[in-house]
């Protein structure tokens, strides 16, 4: 049974996964790539650990990393008011 945790994290997956792809499917390939390399995780543990995220997109897209953290912010807008969301997106939007 799916708790409402479950359902946070698969929602900030699709969105990562989404924005990743409309920067470029290689974009998604190279970003779950580095987790696992360098976290041994992948896309659905950025919701507890978006520190992850935060840095594997600075290191591999420099100042470029904005376009898709400000990608994500926007489709998760409407869910910032859930305080879990709104650590997520503060974190990758530093």
């Amino acid at each position: 049974m799916f708790d409402d945790t479950d359902v946070k994290k698969a929602l900030v997956t699709v969105v990562i996964e989404r924005s990743l792809l409309d920067f470029g499917k290689p974009a998604l390939e190279k970003v779950i790539s580095k987790l696992d390399k360098e976290y041994h995780c992948y896309l659905p543990d950025c919701y507890e650990h978006p520190e992850y995220l935060d840095r594997i997109l600075k290191q591999l897209y420099g100042n470029a990393s904005k376009v898709i953290s400000e990608s994500i912010t926007r489709q998760l807008e409407e869910f910032n008011y859930q305080k879990p969301i709104e650590k997520f997106l503060q974190v990758i939007c530093n």
